[in-house]
């Protein structure tokens, strides 16, 4: 069972939702990164996200959009996010860990060698932006191949006669998308939410994490209620660049916040 398999089972166990943290790799610099990630898992996140950075994000926020440049202003790269799991990987190997992007930079990097060495670094699963499923010779199917989950995106605007297409070669979990839009845009109504998720889940039996919108625990308790997972970046993004105004240590900061977040997911009970 991988990973990801092993820790929504464990979810379900419970009787409770997990909480899903996006951070971007190398934000606001490598080592800062590298302590942000090795304590999400103890501060509340059942998954985490890391995101690959680019400087052409096109379904990122201003505040992610702002996370990438301060990360590649400080030399991230596909290949250092892959050392910053690796380094995860010595000290927990039962967090799953996602790598969420867009394709350009792998394709620079070379599908395979880069499939091979997420595998060897300790990678879970891929959440690639800009692929849809007419595209999935080009990533997805090889990523299965290689073992790695191949998370897809479904949004408001998916429909029952779409849905079967973004599923088809989906594993791991479902990402849904609250609201129509950049990330961070608006807030998500959970009735809304509720609704679209039981009706992906007449459809697949996969978990479904819920994202966009997220802010704090009353929201994320909200979403938790009616979803598999909460998922939350943005709010966490945006602690890095106000800890850096504040002259605090950024990735404390964060971890702050995850800890409101995911004693929220906790409480939250099915």
């Amino acid at each position: 069972m991988s990973r990801i398999d092993a820790r929504f089972a464990a979810l379900k166990a419970e009787g409770r939702a997990g909480l899903i943290t996006f951070i971007t790799a190398g934000d606001p610099d490598h080592d800062t990164c590298a302590r942000l990630l090795a304590g999400l898992p103890a501060a509340g996140a059942d998954v985490i996200e890391l995101g690959m950075p680019f400087t052409d994000p096109m379904a990122d926020g201003p505040s992610i959009q702002a996370a990438n440049l301060r990360a590649l202003a400080t030399g991230a790269s596909v290949r250092k996010t892959l050392d910053l799991v690796r380094g995860f990987r010595k000290q927990d190997n039962t967090t799953p860990i996602v790598l969420m992007g867009y394709f350009n930079p792998l394709s620079a990097y070379g599908v395979d060698a880069f499939l091979a060495d997420a595998k060897q670094a300790g990678v879970d699963g891929l959440i690639i932006v800009d692929l849809p499923p007419e595209e999935d010779d080009e990533l997805c199917l090889p990523a299965i191949q290689a073992g790695l989950h191949f998370i897809r995106l479904a949004t408001p605007t998916t429909d029952d006669a779409r849905l079967p297409a973004v599923l088809a070669n989906t594993s791991g979990f479902l990402y849904y998308v609250s609201i129509a839009g950049i990330t961070g845009a608006a807030a998500p109504d959970s009735d809304v939410v509720g609704a679209a998720v039981a009706r992906i889940k007449r459809h697949t039996d996969l978990p479904v994490g819920v994202g966009f919108g997220i802010r704090d625990g009353k929201r994320a308790a909200e979403i938790a209620r009616v979803a598999d997972a909460a998922v939350v970046g943005s709010a966490l993004v945006e602690r890095v660049a106000e800890a850096q105004v504040k002259g605090i240590d950024p990735a404390q900061h964060v971890l702050d916040l995850v800890q409101e977040l995911g004693a929220a997911v906790r409480m939250a009970r099915k």
